[in-house]
């Protein structure tokens, strides 16, 4: 049995998970999760991944779409599912593929953590 939770990257309101680094330091749980999200992203392979599904047309790349990135597809696979337990992305299988999307707020919640530098 895995032990991986999900990364909240926004609260109910709408609000983001952790401040801007500018703004103040971080408590530690704001630390954990931060840390959390961008771990998953610090893997060539996963952020390139990232990358495609983010940049794909339409918001959303079937993992056939996606997989040529110099590895197996057995690891394909599993970069993925490190992504999606890092609340990165999620995911839909119709048939027998499996179609990506990052998180609506992913992006935004990034951008919001590394504050006025992100502009």
């Amino acid at each position: 049995m895995s032990n991986v939770k999900v990364l909240p990257l926004l609260e109910p309101d709408g609000e983001p998970c952790c401040p801007p680094l500018t703004e103040r330091p971080l408590t530690a749980e704001e630390a954990v999760r931060t840390a959390a999200m961008f771990k998953a992203l610090g893997d060539p392979v996963r952020l390139r991944l990232f990358s495609a599904v983010a940049s794909h047309a339409g918001g959303e790349a079937c993992v056939c779409d996606i997989s040529d990135v110099g590895v197996s597809q057995p690891t394909v696979s599993h970069h993925l599912k490190k992504l999606k337990d890092a609340g990165l992305l999620s995911s839909e299988r119709r048939g027998t593929w499996v179609y990506y999307r990052v998180e609506p707020s992913v992006l935004a919640a990034m951008g919001h953590i590394l504050g006025r530098y992100a502009a």
